[in-house]
């Protein structure tokens, strides 16, 4: 039965992160970081489908902090329930709002979300999940 309840959990896992991978596969024509300012910018495109996760940790199983996508549902009642938002792009954040990179994190970027009020939060974006220009 424990072996049954494992294989299921493995198989529901391995499904979110492929999923995950697919979705960012189409993000790199619509997200990057400017390579002298470290800034990372998400561009909305109505022709792309696009979903990119922020997470807590460097592992995708962790709770998702930000959310950028070009689905309505994702972003009009911030579905995934991120405490840092969620946008159809980076110019949709609230004033002074901005992202930076901070550096790799073994398969992940780490990245910093600075609040126009100056309050500053770590997160990770998964590799792959943007291109840096």
């Amino acid at each position: 039965m424990n072996r049954i309840l494992s294989f299921f959990l493995f198989l529901s896992i391995s499904s979110a992160a492929i999923s995950q991978n697919a979705t960012q596969a189409g993000a790199l024509t619509v997200a990057h970081v400017d390579k002298k300012t470290k800034e990372f910018f998400v561009t909305s495109n109505p022709k792309a489908e696009y979903k990119i996760f922020g997470y807590e940790y460097p592992n995708i199983t962790t709770r998702k902090m930000v959310c950028f996508s070009s689905y309505t549902y994702d972003v009009g009642d911030n579905l995934n329930k991120c405490p840092l938002g969620s946008y159809f792009d980076s110019g949709k954040m609230k004033e002074g709002d901005r992202i930076t990179y901070v550096g790799k994190a073994g398969s992940f970027s780490k990245m910093m979300f600075t609040s126009g009020s100056g309050k500053k939060t770590i997160f990770y974006f998964p590799k792959g999940s943007f291109t840096i220009k």
